[in-house]
């Protein structure tokens, strides 16, 4: 059976490039996702989920504001899949939740999901929206994705935990149509301590196999002789407020102090999160060598393929990589809602929210939001 899946916000194509791969067998039936359309805001991205993922539909990625756009002549599915903005809820800077800019588009799957009735969907956000406007905004989202006749399961993934080589938060949440009379269980992380296999490193992900150096969006980046110091003076694991830096060289700065400022990877773990966004020192830095992560190593920590090609300037390519999700996480969870479908059993846990008692005790907020 083959899923056609329509996607907002497709971004570069991280989960796209997850549905591409998955595949459940399962008696005598193969269970796959295809794709059928998409959409994004961004030109740079479009073009590059056109070039990796439907090089030969490419008239099937919309490009535009989710706001005009037609969804009604888009074409039947059966899944849908969208990572809607995360700006307004991410922990990292203003938090303006349902008051920002990029908050109500959540809303626009809402609509894919009461008029096409695709049989699945998965939504994706940063793990701060569990705290936006109060936790108002994550009940008021459930409750209409809910309310659209899906039974939802939300759940707080850290990718780590499957294999990625990255500790990379994220919401997603899982649903199944009413009528379908399914229930998603969790996937169970698969690595980690005392887990099936051991986290997978920013030294594994970087060097087995090496990075070409002709491949693609691997621009090494150049430093001044100051910031090739500094970094130097920095230990792998450590950042730019380390009491070992020089004090010549220290940086002069009041208030908050982000930890990820010329924060060194630590070779034996895996990274910590990559971002698509923010000036200097900010773009993670190499265990060993005095400088930043190219594209190609920043996307070889999302599990983007060396032949994924990303379109765009540099900056773009960075936003692209940093705002994705990662391919083999997305696959992961996929496979899962797959083999719910077939009737596969798997390894599960329970989710981190219960929805049924999360509506139940908020009512009134939904109500009065």
């Amino acid at each position: 059976m083959i899923f056609r899946k329509g996607e907002l916000f497709n971004g570069p194509g991280g989960f796209a490039l997850g549905a591409k791969h998955a595949k459940v067998e399962f008696n005598g039936k193969v269970y796959s996702v295809e794709h059928k359309w998409s959409n994004d805001y961004d030109e740079s991205a479009c073009e590059t989920y056109r070039h990796n993922i439907c090089p030969n539909k490419p008239d099937t990625v919309h490009h535009g504001d989710v706001r005009k756009l037609n969804i009604e002549s888009l074409g039947e599915i059966d899944a849908f899949i969208y990572g809607f903005p995360c700006n307004d809820f991410s922990n990292v800077g203003e938090k303006k939740g349902f008051n920002g800019e990029y908050g109500p588009l959540y809303s626009y799957g809402v609509r894919v999901l009461r008029h096409y009735r695709p049989k699945w969907f998965i939504a994706e956000n940063v793990g701060g929206l569990q705290s936006a406007n109060d936790g108002k905004a994550f009940i008021k989202i459930l409750g209409d994705l809910a309310e659209s006749g899906y039974r939802i399961t939300p759940h707080l993934y850290n990718f780590a935990d499957y294999g990625v080589p990255q500790s990379r938060q994220r919401i997603l949440i899982v649903g199944f149509r009413n009528d379908l009379n399914i229930e998603f269980k969790v996937p169970a992380p698969t690595h980690g301590p005392d887990r099936k296999f051991l986290y997978k490193s920013a030294y594994e992900a970087l060097t087995n196999p090496p990075i070409p150096e002709n491949a693609a969006n691997h621009d090494m980046p150049r430093h001044t002789n100051k910031v090739i110091e500094f970094l130097e003076s920095i230990p792998p694991g450590q950042n730019a407020w380390y009491e070992g830096i020089p004090e010549h060289l220290r940086l002069n700065v009041k208030g908050a102090r982000m930890s990820q400022i010329y924060r060194r990877l630590d070779k034996t773990s895996p990274s910590y999160t990559v971002t698509g966004s923010g000036g200097g020192g900010t773009h993670m830095y190499h265990w060993e060598e005095p400088r930043a992560l190219t594209n190609r190593e920043r996307a070889r920590l999302q599990t983007f393929p060396d032949d994924f090609i990303f379109k765009g300037s540099k900056e773009k390519v960075r936003q692209q990589v940093g705002m994705a999700v990662p391919p083999d996480g997305a696959q992961v969870v996929i496979e899962a809602v797959l083999k719910t479908y077939a009737g596969v059993k798997y390894q599960n846990v329970l989710p981190k929210w219960n929805i049924d008692e999360i509506l139940e005790k908020n009512v009134m907020e939904l109500i009065t939001l």
